[in-house]
């Protein structure tokens, strides 16, 4: 037989016998490149290093620096969960086991509950296989063999009907494991070197709690023990900073079980935040030439079945309610109402860009599965704005869009962040709306925005909205992790569907370009955020108690008082702890409370009009003159300073 021939990244070709394995062809430019060896990409798809080429390819051996490697390297140790998992309960009926952000999962479907005790012999079951140098053997077939093959399986068997087709592959791990799967897996379980079970929680099928509820367990794996016991770290101190613990124990917001899930109360102090959040961002929008403008929370029916939301976005919003003339809606978007008072009157091409800013609530109807404290909601109120502009306007408004959600990172501490340009698929698959000729106007006008602002962006090919594509910038907490924060969106469905105009300056009628823009996403999910950012201990300009009074004994009360009260006509938001407490209690409450300055008051401090400073941070900080401690935090908030 005629040999095939494999051209590799740098241009070479080699020729090789049919049946040669990727792995065969690593071995053969360099044995180190096959011990890093994790999988191939043959022909642009991802193929086991053990899988024969048949024809000509073209041939790029992946190793660990590889993302999609990570992806692979975590699949397979989801196998390798499952077949623990089998070994140890084999009354077990599998799910799926897919590879997901820092880990992966297996869904299991089993009479008796996974105990902890169970996690911790299956990670040790995980370990003894991993041992063994067990082989991920792929192999092929039949559908119908497959359908009778998995007949007790009934998770299998619906995937296999629905997404196999009339020969699929299935992945063994020794001689008592397969499972159906597109793979492609790891060479075998000795290269698997770190993992470790995290935790086990209840997952409906599909994610429709309609259908049965399973138990999956979630792990995480990594190529090396350093890179897992870092994520490990990373993990403690996430639970240290989880915002749902913080929120309750600093008394900032609640979910109230009477009310339902996924709405938020929040508090007195986290109402001080939030409008702190707000104010700042009202404040932006009249600085920077954006109108305030509010819209209903409810609207007619017909409003989102002209904009498409009914269509589109239906799953995803609350039930209509019938009213007296017809079907009425909780708002899951502020645009359409935007776009009315856009349209409530004639607008020339002079009164352009028309931007209109509202920090409106919106509606949304989540899985009960989904929601997760302010991350999550089904009420929450967004920072949005959409611009109305020419064409010629566009790019700058671009970059002004950019530079104010850089801006707004700065202002609340965030210093790192990474941004992403999602286009379309060149009207391929034809789910984009618009011409070819609006995107390419669009995504030039992003891509030039981003260079002339600086900012590095990485390119997604085919994940825009279908209405245009967008920016969407990402910030770095303080430990490290990626929260999707600004976006900035072309929008060439919207102006259509509702007939937008604007007379040019040739007295002819155009379609105005219109851009959607949120730099907090959602108020809830921002405070969330800043809330596990900052570990609770907000700067002091937004702290809701930026200091404590606690006076010694009862003889400094008088003292105290006035000392809160001076406080307060500065403009320092303080408390009174007027308790009859030790001191050192008092300080120690106020602390695990976040509080920024703890003022101390005894007989000498009430003598000389001092107050003796500590910092939650730094400590004693020693006696100061009251109003030399006012003009240090006035300038702290005034600064809006993130370090004190």
């Amino acid at each position: 037989m005629s040999s095939i021939h494999v051209r590799l990244p740098d241009g070479s070709t080699q020729p090789v016998e049919p049946g040669t394995r990727p792995i065969d062809i690593a071995r053969s430019i360099s044995p180190r490149l096959a011990d890093a060896a994790v999988v191939a990409r043959v022909n642009g798809q991802l193929y086991d290093l053990t899988r024969p080429l048949e024809q000509d390819a073209d041939l790029q051996i992946l190793t660990t620096k590889d993302r999609e490697s990570l992806d692979v390297y975590r699949h397979s140790t989801a196998h390798l969960l499952a077949a623990a998992v089998l070994e140890l309960f084999p009354e077990t009926k599998l799910g799926i086991g897919p590879p997901i952000e820092n880990g992966f999962y297996y869904d299991f479907d089993r009479p008796t509950a996974f105990s902890q005790e169970d996690l911790e012999k299956i990670e040790k079951r995980m370990w003894e296989i991993q041992a063994r140098d067990l082989p991920f053997e792929r192999v092929l077939t039949p559908k119908e063999e497959g359908l009778r093959k998995y007949s007790d399986a009934w998770m299998k068997c619906e995937l296999i009907s629905e997404r196999a087709g009339e020969v699929f592959s299935e992945y063994t791990l020794g001689p008592h494991f397969i499972d159906f799967c597109r793979g492609p897996h790891l060479p075998s379980t000795s290269k698997i070197k770190a993992f470790k079970l995290l935790s086990i929680a209840g997952a409906y099928w599909k994610g429709d709690e309609h259908n049965k509820q399973l138990q999956r367990i979630y792990g995480t794996a990594f190529f090396t023990k350093k890179e897992l016991e870092e994520h490990l770290a990373r993990l403690e101190e996430a639970k240290k900073r989880d915002h749902r613990k913080l929120g309750q124990e600093l008394d900032l917001f609640s979910i109230q079980e009477l009310a339902g899930p996924g709405l938020i109360f929040f508090h007195p102090k986290g109402g001080i935040v939030r409008k702190l959040i707000e104010d700042w961002m009202r404040d932006q929008y009249l600085k920077r030439g954006y109108s305030l403008v509010y819209t209903p929370h409810i609207v007619r029916r017909k409003l989102f079945e002209v904009s498409g939301h009914a269509n589109f976005y239906g799953d995803n919003m609350f039930a209509p309610m019938k009213l007296d003339d017809a079907e009425y809606q909780p708002k899951p978007m502020n645009c359409p109402g935007h776009i009315l008072i856009y349209a409530d009157k004639q607008r020339s091409y002079r009164e352009l860009p028309v931007r209109l800013g509202e920090l409106g609530t919106v509606y949304r109807y989540e899985r009960s599965g989904v929601m997760h404290g302010l991350m999550r909601v089904r009420g929450f109120t967004q920072d949005d704005a959409h611009i109305f502009c020419t064409p010629e306007q566009i790019e700058q408004e671009v970059i002004a869009c950019l530079e104010f959600a850089f801006d707004t990172l700065k202002t609340f501490g965030f210093l790192d962040c990474e941004a992403e340009l999602s286009t379309w698929d060149n009207g391929a698959s034809g789910k984009y709306d618009g011409t070819a000729d609006q995107w390419q106007l669009a995504e030039n006008a992003l891509k030039r925005a981003a260079e002339r602002v600086n900012l590095k962006i990485k390119v997604m090919t085919d994940e825009a909205a279908f209405y245009g594509p967008k920016i969407d910038v990402k910030l770095v907490d303080a430990i490290g992790r990626l929260w999707q924060l600004s976006t900035v969106q072309f929008d060439f469905t919207l102006p259509r569907r509702f007939g937008l105009e604007y007379i040019g300056e040739d007295g002819k009628a155009h379609q105005p370009l219109m851009v959607h823009r949120a730099l907090y996403g959602s108020i809830e999910r921002f405070f969330g955020i800043l809330l596990e950012h900052y570990a609770g201990a907000f700067p002091v300009w937004l702290a809701p108690v930026q200091a404590a009074v606690l006076p010694i004994t009862d003889r400094q009360l008088e003292y105290a008082r006035q000392v809160k009260e001076r406080l307060e006509a500065a403009g320092i938001r303080a408390t009174l702890d007027d308790r009859n407490e030790k001191v050192n209690l008092k300080i120690r409450e106020a602390q695990l409370q976040k509080v920024p300055f703890m003022l101390v008051v005894g007989d000498r401090e009430a003598e000389a009009g001092q107050v003796a400073v500590r910092n939650r941070k730094h400590g004693d900080q020693g006696a100061k003159p009251l109003e030399g401690f006012l003009t240090d935090i006035r300038k702290l908030i005034d600064t809006k300073a993130v370090e004190e």
